[in-house]
């Protein structure tokens, strides 16, 4: 096999390769050619800044580039994959830490660039090109033209216009999955948030909603999305805010009204599942799935990330246990991190809180966040036990759990909602993606997922 050779960016930007040097992964791990694939569409190649590049000589030691030369270079990969491997590198002292992405080591392989990542799902949906940048800015233009006082179309326009946000962007392209933030603070802390940081070395890159919509505004943005967008979903709980959770009486409110109009579409909230009753006023309402976010079955490693405020990870738990007790469609958003979540430990306790709570999706997200920013407030690695690879770990899920499904997006469901006729007691079959209905004679059924 081909020796996977360093890559470093020039102080003029340029990419070049060290042919006497192999690449190495984050704590000094050469890299082979196994580690790697190549370079995906859509990812983008960025240096690291004030971080020195950092690769291994024939003779065994370790060389470091000076700045004159070269700094560290990484990759940002499109949603769809996940990185495997942190890139290595040597920090310049007293240095700023990493701005928020997912650095993913790369390195030259016979002239070509290769990357440690893992396909996990098709990015069609969210690539770049699938959102014109023309496109958007002219129906951003118009909605705003239509809906002037609408404090969500201007909050998603700058979601959109300033961070190419997709959920944002699906709003006004009216298709798939459309986002709704509804909540300004939150009762988590976590390491990586993306929308505020209290701590003042981190430095969000988002800025966080500022205001609570009313159940008014919401509608008016939701209900043509469920009546006309393709494979309709809207989702409440965004990155540009806090826990929506906290605003449930507004989104119980908002799901009665939008379900008293149509019973097309998927309606579903993306949440830190804290709160198992409030959450149940809202499967009663007429949620349809959730997806609750995570970094570890494990509540020493949950707790440490999220570091949450009048909840414990029992509670979290609880909230997916009672959905699928309802028959909604659960997922789970599992923060991936290299050489963390892959341990012998973690991956015991996910495979225990899956079965648990009969989870149907494990959606895979790279943790963006500078790994000598997040380790330190982690439970030592050593107590979890040996890492055995993301690539391994996804291999022993799908052994263990073959029933959950492994990807990166909410899918497009078949909406099911129970409708007791008071004759003759049977439960009406609605289908959110097409138009189809049917009589069941059983408790509200589980959600199957459309492929």
């Amino acid at each position: 096999m081909a020796t996977p050779h360093l890559l470093y960016v020039t102080p003029e930007g340029e990419i070049e390769e060290a042919t006497d040097l192999q690449a190495l992964s984050f704590g000094d791990i050469p890299l082979t050619e196994a580690d790697l694939i190549p370079l995906p569409d859509g990812v983008t190649l960025s240096m690291m800044p004030d971080r020195l590049a950092v690769g291994l000589k024939s003779s065994g030691g370790l060389e470091v580039l000076s700045s004159e030369s070269g700094w560290a270079v990484a990759a940002l990969l499109p949603i769809g994959y996940m990185r495997t491997l942190l890139p290595a590198y040597e920090k310049v002292p007293d240095t700023e830490p990493l701005p928020f992405f997912g650095y993913s080591a790369v390195a030259s392989v016979d002239g070509e660039i290769y990357v440690a990542a893992i396909k996990t799902d098709d990015p069609y949906k969210w690539h770049p090109r699938s959102f014109s940048r023309q496109k958007l800015e002219r129906q951003v233009k118009l909605k705003q033209k239509a809906l002037p006082n609408n404090r969500l179309v201007a909050q998603h326009a700058h979601c959109v216009l300033d961070y190419s946000c997709p959920t944002a962007s699906n709003l006004f392209l009216s298709r798939w999955e459309m986002g709704i933030a509804v909540s300004p603070s939150c009762n988590a802390t976590c390491v990586g948030c993306i929308s505020e940081q209290e701590e003042e070395d981190l430095i969000s890159p988002q800025d966080r909603l500022t205001f609570v919509p009313t159940v008014d505004e919401i509608v008016e943005v939701a209900l043509p999305h469920l009546l006309h967008a393709e494979e309709a979903i809207v989702s409440f709980g965004q990155g540009c805010e806090g826990e929506p959770l906290l605003q449930w009486p507004r989104i119980e409110k908002a799901i009665k009204a939008l379900r008293a109009k149509t019973n097309h579409g998927v309606i579903n909230i993306n949440t830190n599942g804290s709160k198992p009753r409030w959450l149940q006023h809202l499967y009663d309402a007429g949620l349809d799935t959730i997806r609750v976010s995570t970094i570890s079955g494990h509540p020493e490693t949950y707790e440490a990330y999220y570091r949450p405020k009048g909840y414990v990870f029992a509670d979290v738990i609880e909230s997916l246990k009672r959905a699928r007790a309802d028959g909604l469609y659960t997922s789970i958003n599992l923060l991936s991190f290299p050489g963390m979540i892959d341990r012998e430990r973690e991956v015991e306790a996910l495979i225990k809180f899956v079965r648990e709570t009969d989870l149907q999706l494990i959606q895979l997200r790279n943790l963006n966040i500078d790994p000598e920013v997040l380790l330190p407030r982690m439970p030592a690695l050593k107590s979890m036990g040996e890492a055995l690879g993301l690539q391994k770990m996804l291999e022993i899920l799908r052994k263990e759990v073959p029933e959950v499904k492994l990807g990166n997006f909410s899918r497009p469901i078949q909406r099911v909602r129970r409708s007791v006729d008071a004759t003759d007691a049977k439960v009406n079959v609605e289908v959110g993606v097409g138009e189809r209905r049917e009589s069941a004679s059983s408790a509200r059924p589980s959600l199957p997922v459309i492929d």
